[in-house]
């Protein structure tokens, strides 16, 4: 028998014993769904006329073949122009990324009766400023998207590159792709990019509507399979079919510090959008759950999420990039969460999964929406309104410190994690199959530097790539110092930390974690101290010592390790097209020298202006690896390469 709970004052609602319709909201009428509650009803739902629901908490549709999901109009047709079935923000006033919301989950029905019009209050940060592009996911049968242009106050348009056309990801050409505005969409799960020209697309000040028929369960599970499946060229300087360099737009944070466009860089990626009106727990996707306790996922090979674009920077050619990306990596075998934990997609929040093998794999949507905002554990089964427990360990435990960087008062402005286990690897990382490191970009004002195998830092990697999670392994590297560096003293001011073991917070104020051991950190000019859950560091200085593990001796730094290393980098402008040498903040001038591997000098350049970025204006036709030495006016000396 069916079962329909409604706890909720109503006006001129009625409830039909017929199959079709269970739940009926008439014209004048308002149902109110109070933030907090669920709904729940076991058959079709419908609003005529004027009526409206009005979701500020969840409502949950279970129906059956024949049922329905119609808003109609006071003569019985399809009502198109929204505003009857409201899933609301409940903070107004802020964005979607702190507001809770309205939610609405659909099952049993067939997508050809839900005809009904679902208007999904939408405001969330903005991933860019100027021109960039924001990215969203569009979780509506049928969606016209030239619609969007009254939703959201801006006028998209048909010319690739004018940073007003609307792309969607292509997994497997590892390309974006010009989208037919006037086309219905036909893919749930599609990765969309609204063009912004001039900061003309404002998510974040204004509240938007956005209108469709929402997605019932998907008929089937997502194939992961063949993503990057092209040619990058050396270097990523191959074209795609759109006459763009692939390495004008396509990162991949999980490889970089492995081999940059070599290996599997850029390949095994996947850009999805949530499907649905409720939010997805991707916490539990990494590995088999205990029998009878699954979603039924299990992606056996991944390797990280990325949840959040963060900002995204757009040149005058239409090329783009991100940086200060929300991450997580994932322990292999076990799939242990490490990194920016929290993982619940929410409705119109876009993801990036990146694999390690390019072996097949599914992905079922369906078993992960929830209507909580926390993820559920692991001890609990799934469901829609699971609860959240405490995480059992399938393995030797993962223990996490998180670094928070705090302004002078006291907001976050910067983060970095410091990552061990008994199955972890200390030092440069070469495996694709089990590292969870990744990498920061050049606008990290904190961050971790690769470790050497006695402590401190790895001088052949200081001025290639630093870390945004940093792993070592609990045993060989216990009481030895990785190094935090501080960039921006000017603006970090203090660090607090978050520690976790197994993904899971520890209670405020602990220290010492299932082992018996803890983490400990150390400013250049102070001692050791413990670190402890929600403790706080108050002096953030230039440089601080990591450990896992007391240290037997603090004097651990070697001759290498006792000066900051520069920050002075090589990295690709995807702007420009070409590499630049972004110098150390510190630095003032600079020699650079540049050789090609015969050892042939092809740039020289004296007493460079280290306020600004310095072009490596090399031949874009050939195809070569060059050495590039940069040496400070005070004698600190980079050496790095670039690989084309």
């Amino acid at each position: 028998m069916r079962k329909s709970l409604f706890a909720i004052g109503l006006l001129a609602i009625s409830y039909s014993v017929q199959a079709q319709i269970l739940c009926h909201v008439d014209t004048n009428a308002n149902m109110y769904v109070s933030e907090g509650t669920l709904v729940y009803s076991g058959g079709g739902v419908q609003t005529r006329g004027s009526g409206l629901l009005d979701v500020h908490g969840n409502v949950m549709v279970v129906g059956a073949a024949g049922d329905a999901f119609k808003t109609i109009d006071t003569g019985g047709g399809d009502k198109t122009d929204g505003g009857n079935i409201v899933l609301r923000l409940n903070t107004p006033t802020a964005t979607d990324d702190v507001s809770t919301y309205g939610q609405l989950y659909v099952d049993g029905l067939s997508q050809g009766q839900i005809t009904g019009i679902v208007s999904k209050e939408f405001r969330t940060k903005k991933h860019g400023n100027g021109d960039f592009y924001q990215q969203v996911a569009m979780p509506f049968s049928g969606k016209v998207l030239n619609t969007l242009s009254t939703e959201l106050g801006k006028t998209f348009g048909t010319v690739r590159r004018s940073k007003n056309e609307i792309l969607k990801a292509n997994n497997t050409a590892a390309v974006a792709d010009f989208t037919d505005l006037s086309i219905p969409t036909s893919d749930a799960t599609a990765y969309y990019m609204l063009g912004s020209a001039n900061n003309n697309l404002d998510t974040s000040s204004a509240l938007h509507t956005i209108n469709g028929r929402p997605y019932t369960t998907l008929a089937s599970s997502t194939t992961l399979q063949n993503g990057g499946n092209v040619n990058f060229g050396a270097g990523g300087n191959a074209i795609n079919g759109y006459n763009e360099r692939y390495n004008t737009y396509l990162q991949d944070q999980f490889e970089v510090s492995i081999t940059p466009w070599g290996n599997t860089y850029g390949k095994n990626i996947y850009q999805f959008g949530n499907p649905f009106l409720t939010n997805l727990d991707l916490s539990r996707i990494g590995y088999v759950e205990n029998v009878g306790t699954t979603d039924g996922n299990n992606i056996s090979n991944i390797w990280g999420v990325r949840y959040d674009p963060g900002t995204v920077t757009v040149g005058s050619q239409g090329n783009a990039y991100s940086s200060g990306a929300l991450i997580q990596t994932y322990t292999t075998p076990a799939g242990v969460p490490v990194g920016d934990i929290g993982m619940i997609i929410k409705p119109m929040q876009t993801f990036v999964l990146k694999l390690r093998t390019s072996a097949a794999q599914t992905l079922n949507f369906n078993t992960l929406r929830r209507f909580n905002q926390t993820v559920r554990a692991a001890a609990t089964d799934y469901s829609v309104t699971a609860a959240k427990n405490g995480m059992k360990s399938i393995e030797g435990t993962v223990k996490q410190l998180g670094v928070i960087g705090l302004d002078a008062n006291g907001n976050e402005i910067a983060r970095t994690y410091y990552v061990v286990s008994p199955n972890f690897t200390t030092g440069h990382q070469t495996s694709v199959a089990t590292t969870v490191q990744a990498t920061s970009t050049s606008e990290n004002m904190i961050g971790t530097f690769e470790e050497a195998l006695n402590g401190g830092y790895d001088t052949n990697y200081t001025g290639q790539y630093w870390l945004y999670i940093n792993e070592a392994n609990e045993s060989n590297f216990k009481g030895k110092n990785v190094k935090l560096v501080n960039y921006k003293t000017d603006k970090v001011k203090s660090y607090k930390f978050e520690i976790r073991e197994n993904g899971e917070l520890v209670p405020a104020g602990t220290h010492l974690l299932s082992a018996g051991v803890g983490f400990y950190y150390k400013a250049s000019n102070g001692t050791v101290q413990q670190a402890t859950q929600g403790g706080i560091a108050p002096n953030a200085v230039a440089s601080y010592d990591l450990y896992y593990g007391e240290p037997n001796n603090v004097v651990l730094a070697t001759k290498d390790d006792k000066a900051t290393p520069s920050r002075t980098m090589v990295v690709y402008n995807p702007e420009i097209t070409n590499y630049i040498v972004r110098f150390d903040p510190n630095w003032k001038k600079a020699d650079i020298e540049v050789y090609d591997m015969s050892g042939k000098l092809v740039i020289s350049k004296k007493a460079v202006d280290a306020s600004r970025d310095f072009v490596i204006e090399l031949n874009g036709a050939v195809k070569n690896s060059y050495v590039v030495k940069i040496v400070s006016d005070k004698g600190e000396t980079v050496n790095t390469k670039i690989l084309k």
